[in-house]
């Protein structure tokens, strides 16, 4: 059986709008704090207690923004923060996104 391969927006085809709502969600968010942290993860690890179909749509999702570039390692999903691609086209977005998040108090919560 082949390896799976999954899609990846080209660098240059990277938006602005499609980050910027790929990292709107709290937990797609937490998600990119985990791999800014740990470096590349098995999918499994951004979510055990979730269902594989929502981890399966948020990581998918990610991917299609160009956020995270995404590999097969046998039965493994691999996943890392396509930091370089992002500070090129967006300079100093996820840095500033990361670091509001990390000191936004309540997590996910917004002000109404």
């Amino acid at each position: 059986m082949p390896p799976r391969t999954y899609h990846h927006p080209e660098a240059g085809e990277i938006a602005i709008a499609r980050v910027l709502f790929a990292l709107s969600e709290p937990l797609r968010l937490n998600m990119v704090r985990m791999l800014a942290e740990q470096g590349e993860v098995d999918s499994i690890n951004l979510g055990p207690d979730l269902p594989r179909s929502t981890l399966t749509h948020h990581t998918s999702l990610l991917r299609e923004s160009g956020v995270v570039f995404v590999r097969a390692e046998g039965r493994k999903c691999m996943i890392k923060l396509r930091e370089e691609d992002l500070e090129a086209r967006f300079p100093g977005l996820l840095g500033t996104v990361l670091t509001a998040y990390g000191s936004a108090g309540d997590e996910g919560e917004t002000d109404a």
